[in-house]
């Protein structure tokens, strides 16, 4: 356990704030024509309340009046709480991708943090991008930090039928190229997908990122099932507030909670939950951030024998809601440490180890949260695929596959690019069946570029209509996690910078194994090397703005796609001061 900070001691806020020179009287006079009474500048922490609200971003849109609940316990607390607008990357308004600024955000979180008078920070969090953006930001200046985030949607209701948010948007549309749905009821049932403020109320990536912040110990227990317009959640927030001023005075930091146990807990709760394959890319570019050493086979090696066992759409049946009423996160952690596949002594923002905060909780619905011999999966952990067709590796996600292709052989259909797939996939010439491999390519970091969410290419319809439901599909790109299917991701290197992905050609067969780990392009060495000899992009190239900058300098999905001056990059957080 960490030892606690001496308090009181002078905080970093003091060095715009304290004293009698003209740069003191300079700073705390501005800030004063808000209202603020002179003895708020007595050396008291300053709390930055780091607000991802934007009305063009559906998920966060009620964070202004969280905020206030976060004030509120700040101020219990002795603090002085400032609320900073942050950068907003909605993942279902922002164009090429969300994904494509995640890392712009992290890196305007952290100059937002390092260059202003704050001593401690909140990071009100929500749609998929906005948690891990900041928690790289925050980790990159290492400044006591924690996470509230504004909760999941309530279910939504079609027809009597359970609606989840970015699942079912999937399966009706499926369902209309197939003629088992009429475009007038697939309209008809857009009014009950988002029917209340909050996140996707699947285990998509927005909850699945909550439940990795908690899973690390960035957030208090419990923070990341509560449904968006319960009560409780305001009372999360305002909890949030107090806790994180008592956070300043220890001097309890990021880089304190954020070890490489955090991350393997993080991992193996992510199989529990049966969660998105994009907190792979998240966590790697987090752990980067924090200096800790970890690799897509600390995904395989941690997530392999670890049951999934919440039964929660993309995977089962449920949603956050029904999770969040049988006890959340904190069951499933209890869950992994009774199995010994808890590091129970990993510290969290509460001050107490992650096994004290479970310990003592109770599941109250066992169709929820399932005991181990009735898992959805066995070994629910992200599979890491490697072999010739992905030397850096790519990922799958079995809870969301279909058993029947976890060995399969089949005919390479090829894509160039999202373009070429729209172009081709509903034209019933298209030489295409249940039995092929659907291949796309170019739709990676540099190569989309930011690496969109359209790895989960929707079947063709003359097979949908057949009532096939599942082919094995493979490319550079994400899914969103609330899709689902036997679906090959973040294939690496990607065909942008020539990987091997790039040469496939219409006719190839591919091998995939999962159980042996492998992902096989069945042509000889000597071909392969021709091909790749021979390769020239094919793709656009950015010519200016932060897209120029982002395909300069993004890393592979393997790494976490961050950028490469910002790895590693946690110091000093302290601005120098210029008037």
């Amino acid at each position: 356990m960490k030892k606690k900070a001496e308090w009181p001691r002078k905080l970093r806020s003091q060095e715009w704030y304290g004293g009698t020179s003209r740069d003191a009287i300079y700073h705390r006079g501005w800030l004063k024509n808000q209202g603020h009474p002179h003895d708020l500048f007595d050396g008291r922490p300053v709390i930055g309340i780091l607000n991802t609200w934007s009305d063009l971003t559906p998920c966060n849109g009620h964070l202004r009046e969280l905020a206030e609940k976060v004030k509120a316990g700040v101020w219990e607390a002795g603090g002085f709480p400032v609320e900073v607008p942050v950068f907003s990357a909605s993942e279902n308004t922002f164009r090429p991708t969300a994904m494509m600024y995640r890392n712009l955000a992290a890196l305007a979180v952290e100059e937002a943090i390092r260059g202003q008078p704050i001593d401690g920070c909140v990071l009100m969090v929500g749609c998929d991008k906005t948690t891990p953006s900041l928690l790289m930001g925050a980790a990159s200046c290492d400044l006591p930090s924690i996470v509230v985030t504004g909760g999941p949607m309530l279910n939504g209701y079609f027809r009597g039928e359970r609606v989840g948010s970015g699942t079912h948007l999937w399966k009706f549309s499926e369902m209309v190229k197939a003629g088992e749905m009429t475009q007038a009821e697939f309209l008809e049932a857009e009014a009950s997908m988002s029917r209340s403020s909050g996140t996707c109320n699947t285990m998509g990536t927005a909850s699945t990122m909550a439940s990795m912040a908690e899973a690390l110990g960035m957030a208090l227990s419990g923070n990341a099932a509560i449904p968006a317009v319960d009560s409780r959640r305001k009372v999360m927030a305002q909890l949030t507030g107090r806790r994180i001023v008592q956070m300043v005075k220890d001097d309890l930091r990021p880089s304190d909670i954020m070890t490489k146990e955090a991350f393997e807990n993080a991992i193996r709760a992510n199989a529990a939950i049966g969660g998105s394959t994009n907190a792979v890319i998240h966590l790697l570019a987090m752990a980067g951030r924090v200096g800790v050493d970890l690799s897509l086979d600390d995904w395989d090696r941690c997530g392999r024998e670890v049951p999934t066992i919440v039964n929660l759409m993309p995977s089962g049946k449920y949603l956050m809601e029904e999770f969040f009423y049988a006890g959340g996160l904190p069951v499933v952690l209890k869950r992994l440490g009774e199995a010994d596949l808890l590091h129970k002594d990993a510290l969290t923002v509460s001050g107490e180890t992650i096994w004290d905060e479970v310990k003592d909780v109770v599941n109250w619905n066992e169709d929820v949260i399932l005991p181990a011999e009735k898992a959805l999966t066995s070994s629910g952990g992200i599979v890491v695929l490697r072999g010739n067709l992905a030397p850096k590796g790519a990922v799958l996600k079995p809870s969301a596959a279909s058993p029947h292709l976890m060995v399969h052989r089949g005919r390479a259909v090829v894509f160039e690019d999202i373009d070429d797939y729209k172009a081709k996939i509903n034209d019933d010439s298209l030489d295409i069946d249940e039995t092929c491999v659907m291949v796309m390519k170019n739709c990676g970091p540099k190569g989309y570029p930011g690496m969109a969410e359209v790895g989960n290419m929707g079947l063709p319809p003359k097979v949908l209509k057949k009532g096939i439901t599942d082919m094995v599909r493979i490319s550079d790109a994400r899914m969103s996690g609330t899709a689902y299917g036997t679906v090959v991701l973040h294939t690496s290197p990607e065909a942008a910078v020539g990987g091997p992905l790039a040469v496939v050609k219409n006719g190839d067969m591919i091998e995939m194994d999962v159980p042996n780990r492998r992902l096989h392009l069945d042509i000889s060495e000597e071909e392969l090397a021709r091909r790749l000899a021979e390769w020239q992009p094919n793709h656009e190239l950015p010519t200016s703005g932060y897209a120029w900058l982002h395909q300069q300098h993004v890393e592979g999905a393997d790494t976490g796609a961050d950028l490469d001056f910002l790895k590693g990059c946690r110091g000093n957080a302290v601005g120098k001061d210029s008037h």
